[in-house]
């Protein structure tokens, strides 16, 4: 089977490894452009890009793939790139461009997603973030038929996966990227054989993954410790969660929610275990934080160089 790729980042990364271990010929592999990145703002191939260049795999970086878009250029040489492959199927994985509907039907067994959540749960961007934000006990990978909707084709895989109580977006990113690509592979040699079987999205239970912007990173401490809390790991590592104090925004990266009272905002406790902030109900133990410029440090060592006292305020946000 000719299974073309498209994807950019480190979860597309693990599953077109998985598909090259598991010896499908990949013809063809779509990636973003390459972007500026580090502090010297290089351009820098996506993680995609550089495992396919590195297995001698045929790379294309349009723009878009839209024909009548801006880039229509662009859109031309990766059709003609995608029809001279000959894919019997074309992978997406995070890819970050929209299949316009001739590269939907081009491959002769459509397009398959590897999507990061239960579907019809968390379409869209950040499946993954909001997911712990919202405090849901699981989650997993769904892959998907696609079609010219966002994330609402019919359903060929899924399996569940729990969030545990200390997962952030990069641990749980991890335990998904692992399985799509063990799916992923599962499908194709289903399809091989005529064995997947699609199933309809329910109508029930849709919800929208909004793409997480940094405007999302400051803390409104007028809300539960236990809203903060999945904060603190959801934007874990973008955009972070951010509280300002005396004029000094400090990143919040790991919290423990405590029974205890108080303005929210102020500052009740500090100990080496942690800042204990107050909220709109409970308190925040904030046990790893991070200043400007600094690193991540444990509440004891971060306090060796940031001196932090009961009753100090952290300055109020309103979302």
């Amino acid at each position: 089977m000719n299974a073309a790729f498209a994807g950019t980042p480190e979860f597309a990364l693990v599953a077109l490894a998985a598909l090259h271990r598991a010896g499908f010929r990949i013809p063809l592999v779509l990636t973003q452009p390459d972007r500026p990145a580090g502090r010297g703002m290089k351009l820098s191939a996506s993680p995609v890009k550089a495992f396919a260049q590195a297995h001698g795999l045929a790379v294309v970086q349009p723009r878009s793939l839209r024909l009548d878009g801006k880039f229509a250029d662009d859109a031309r040489l990766g059709r003609a790139a995608l029809e001279a492959a000959r894919p019997d199927v074309l992978i997406v994985a995070a890819y970050g461009l929209i299949l316009p509907q001739w590269a939907l039907d081009l491959p002769r067994l459509g397009c398959l997603n590897i999507h990061a959540s239960l579907l019809p749960r968390w379409r869209g961007a950040a499946p993954i973030h909001r997911a712990i934000e919202a405090g849901d006990a699981r989650t997993g990978i769904t892959v998907m038929q696609m079609d010219a909707g966002l994330d609402t084709g019919d359903m060929l895989l899924m399996e569940t996966v729990d969030i545990s109580v200390s997962d952030t977006t990069t641990s749980l990113h991890d335990k998904l990227a692992t399985l799509g690509g063990r799916m992923i592979v599962e499908a194709l040699e289903l399809a091989a054989c005529g064995g997947l079987v699609a199933r309809a999205q329910p109508l029930e239970g849709i919800t929208y993954a909004c793409k997480i912007e940094k405007a999302e990173g400051p803390i409104d401490w007028r809300e539960s410790a236990s809203i903060i809390e999945r904060r603190l790991r959801a934007f874990d590592p973008f955009p972070g969660a951010v509280g300002t104090l005396a004029g000094e925004p400090i990143k919040c990266w790991r919290g423990v929610v405590v029974f205890a009272s108080g303005a929210p905002g102020h500052v009740l406790a500090v100990a080496d275990d942690g800042i204990t902030v107050a909220c709109g109900d409970g308190a925040l133990r904030v046990t790893e934080l991070q200043r400007a410029g600094g690193k991540r440090l444990a509440a004891a060592s971060f306090l060796q160089s940031r001196a932090i006292r009961p009753g100090m305020v952290f300055e109020p946000h309103r979302r």
